[in-house]
């Protein structure tokens, strides 16, 4: 029963994040390991409102908005390259998340 280590990578920067996946793939299929993605998801477009002062009757700024941008990367089995991946250093506006999955395999009886 392989695991399955589920990468989620996000930012407001397309062209970076773009780029820390593209490079992840390749040390990938350098080295051969099975992954699965990038999948890119649907961007999110966020409103975040801004107070023109700290009090209650101080009005609103034009709300300011920010894309975010996200891709998924899935890598069956290899567990020391997952590893490698999720304790190299990101740059901050890379948010990464990680998970693990036991995942049985169709027909193991299991």
């Amino acid at each position: 029963m392989p695991f399955v280590t589920t990468l989620t990578f996000t930012s407001g920067d397309r062209h970076r994040l773009e780029d820390i996946v593209t490079e992840i793939k390749e040390n990938a299929e350098q080295k051969g390991v099975e992954l699965k993605g990038p999948h890119p998801k649907q961007p999110q477009e966020l409103r975040i409102p801004q107070s023109k002062s700290l009090g209650p009757g101080g009005g609103r700024f034009e709300s300011w908005t920010h894309t975010v941008y996200t891709r998924t990367i899935e890598i069956v089995g290899y567990e020391e390259f997952a590893r490698t991946v999720t304790q190299r250093t990101f740059p901050d506006a890379i948010h990464v998340e990680a998970g693990v999955e036991q995942r049985t395999q169709v027909g193991s009886g299991s």
